[in-house]
């Protein structure tokens, strides 16, 4: 049964979107929802992700609060790089961060982050997943960027994924 139903609250999720995006229920579209909803899942059972144990739940509280934060520092401060830009032009770089993390989540995670955090690309991850470029829009100090990029987002990844 798990053969022909990988994931079937996505299958049953697949071929109520069908429905709902169709606005009809035509013997024509519930079947081939159906057929939607039973073969995508097993086509795409390679790309799904290893389950996972989640270590510590009460860190993802915590650091969903530090990106939020940090979420609002840095657009202040790239919108403040962005408006003084005729004054002082941002220094921008790409910087090698080192990294401790190899679980495949939590490297998820930190891409995410990377994204959503203003100031910050993530650019490149090593083959061996032991090295992050990063393009950072305003680059004071690299070695206290690295510092706080892995105090704040990587160490607590670490504690949740490994």
């Amino acid at each position: 049964m798990k053969r022909l139903f990988p994931a079937p609250w996505l299958s049953l999720a697949l071929w109520l979107l069908w429905l709902l995006l169709n606005l009809s229920l035509s013997p024509g579209n519930l079947l081939l929802g159906a057929v939607l909803g039973v073969c995508a899942p097993v086509m795409m059972r390679k790309l799904r992700p290893l389950p996972t144990r989640i270590r510590r739940p009460d860190m993802i509280v915590r650091l969903l609060f530090l990106v939020l934060y940090d979420v609002v520092k840095s657009n202040l401060a790239v919108a403040w790089g962005v408006l003084n830009a005729s004054h002082r032009p941002p220094r921008s770089a790409f910087i090698k961060v080192p990294l401790d993390l190899h679980d495949a989540n939590g490297l998820a995670a930190l891409a995410m982050i990377c994204t959503v955090v203003p100031g910050t690309v993530w650019s490149e991850l090593a083959l061996d997943r032991s090295i992050l470029l990063l393009h950072v829009f305003d680059l004071e100090d690299e070695a206290l960027f690295i510092q706080h990029f892995k105090a704040t987002y990587e160490r607590p990844l670490m504690e949740i994924f490994e």
